[in-house]
């Protein structure tokens, strides 16, 4: 086959130089028939494409290779097996033939299936206003020095491409809402329709075509910020491929490598101001002219609906709370006040807090932890029960490490010394309910001033602190003034008891 070099200068030689195709022929040594087909006007290059590979000894052994590479075809690229290991299998089979063949007929098999296998889609469009999508992605960083594997919330602006993603450490219902309310805080307000998979947390059935049964706490919630949720097929993530592609860009600008962070909300104060930054920066896919944030600020905000007030986005849960005043969830146990032991509570777990209730009275609050088979106590939750077992107070589990304000740690440290010294610190704790924590702890550093350690020393304190203040005097209009101030004459008394014995 003749290169592209030999043709040109051909062409040169015949057209330049005037020879003759015989000349020609003669000084390239070239035959006359391949000089006259170079020096067709139209052809300036040839190339050779075989129609046909003969195979003879891969022919017998193509049903076999075929159903190898079906089942490799759903596999992602990095899991499947490599041409030199399906050439191996077929050598084990009795295939005599070379590796090239099998290599070829693969490669080529694949490309004839890529096309067919990524589909073909149809772009979408969306007005201001009219819709967002959401979706999850598994990302790393690295919080407190430990790596970490976080869940991370994207909500993506349709219309404008403006989004926010904040980092998690669960996929639950309460992180969703509270994804959600995060994001329509940062872009001022809600689309008209939200975008979703075919999330648990959200889609309670699923059913042929477009039908769905959301979850109920979910409708509660597209119905308070009134966004109607729609559902994509099954395996159709297409639907919402601005989130879908969204995914991998947020991991390549946010997440490689791995941010460093000391806390998770560090971790979410950097992610929005990213967020920020990257809308300031990135042209519109579609208004090339104008960044993604100047199409959010001019047409996508105005057209979002008003924000509402927050959503209560809690996944509640019915719990008994045992007899040490423990209720568990998540792998965690949480105190409750002394009160619920024993009795049946509803815990609602929020993103952050854990708040549990006793018949709509709420007896605990904490912050969540997503450690595992971790206790959080509250101790003054046990107050009552020190009430009635002091000796509790000096190895009981709730007041390790208890964190008391200054005045209380010392009056504790100096009773500790006393043999009812727990009972006094305890008699001095219990007016804390009534009396509150700031009184308490003023009377403790009167005490403590005065020199004086004692349970009853505190409560003379306390509740010399509490009595009321004398009145102010009144004073006497000068017109009620006595001009002539009476004079004390016991002459007047005598002279009664004359007239007595008279």
């Amino acid at each position: 086959m003749m290169i592209v070099e030999t043709i040109a200068k051909i062409r040169r030689l015949a057209n330049v130089e005037r020879m003759t195709i015989r000349e020609i022929s003669r000084e390239l040594r070239l035959s006359r028939k391949v000089v006259r087909k170079a020096l067709r006007p139209d052809v300036t290059a040839f190339t050779y494409k075989r129609k046909r590979q003969p195979r003879p000894q891969l022919d017998t052994h193509i049903g076999q290779l075929e159903a190898l590479l079906a089942e490799e075809l759903p596999k992602p690229k990095r899991q499947r097996l490599s041409y030199t290991r399906l050439f191996e299998m077929l050598r084990e089979n009795g295939y005599a033939g070379g590796y090239d063949s099998v290599r070829r007929y693969a490669q080529r098999w694949f490309k004839e299936r890529a096309v067919s296998a990524q589909g073909v889609f149809v772009p979408l469009a969306f007005a201001p206003g009219e819709a967002y999508q959401f979706d999850w992605s598994h990302e790393t960083a690295i919080i407190d020095g430990t790596t970490t594997q976080i869940k991370v919330a994207h909500v993506r602006l349709c219309h404008s491409r403006f989004f926010l993603v904040r980092a998690y450490p669960r996929e639950t219902q309460e992180m969703v809402f509270d994804a959600h309310e995060q994001a329509f805080r940062f872009f001022g307000g809600a689309c008209r329709r939200g975008i979703y998979d075919n999330m648990r947390t959200a889609v309670a059935t699923i059913f042929i075509g477009r039908q769905r049964i959301f979850n109920r706490r979910f409708e509660q919630f597209c119905s308070h910020h009134l966004v109607e949720p729609t559902a994509c097929n099954p395996g159709a993530g297409w639907e919402k491929g601005q989130v879908e592609n969204q995914v991998r860009t947020a991991r390549n600008r946010f997440f490689k490598p791995p941010p460093r962070c000391g806390s998770l909300a560090e971790l979410n104060e950097w992610l929005e101001a990213r967020c920020l930054t990257w809308a300031r920066t990135a042209a519109h896919p579609v208004q090339r002219d104008r960044t993604v944030m100047e199409v959010f600020t001019r047409e996508d905000q105005p057209a979002l609906v008003p924000l509402r007030l927050p959503f209560d986005g809690f996944h509640e849960v019915e719990a008994v709370a045992s007899s040490t005043c423990l209720v568990r969830f998540d792998h965690n146990r949480y105190s409750v006040a002394a009160r619920a032991a024993g009795r049946q509570v509803q815990l609602r777990a929020y993103a952050e807090r854990i708040a549990i209730f006793l018949n709509g009275e709420i007896v605990a609050q904490h912050p969540r932890s997503f450690a595992r088979h971790a206790t959080v106590y509250d101790p003054w939750h046990y107050l009552p029960v020190l009430a009635r077992k002091p000796g509790a107070l000096r190895n009981g589990e709730p007041f390790r490490d208890w964190d008391l304000p200054d005045a209380l740690r010392r009056i504790r440290q100096r009773l500790a010394v006393h043999p009812d010294g727990d009972r006094q610190f305890v008699t001095i704790l219990s007016a804390v309910p009534e009396a509150g924590l700031e009184a308490v702890e003023a009377a403790c550093t009167s005490a403590l001033e005065a020199r004086l350690n004692s349970a009853d020393a505190v409560l003379n304190c306390l509740a010399r602190a509490r009595d009321p203040e004398p009145p102010a005097p009144i004073l006497t209009p000068a017109s009620l003034t006595l001009g002539l101030l009476p004079e004390a004459d016991c002459a007047r008394y005598d002279s009664l008891r004359a007239a007595v014995r008279a």
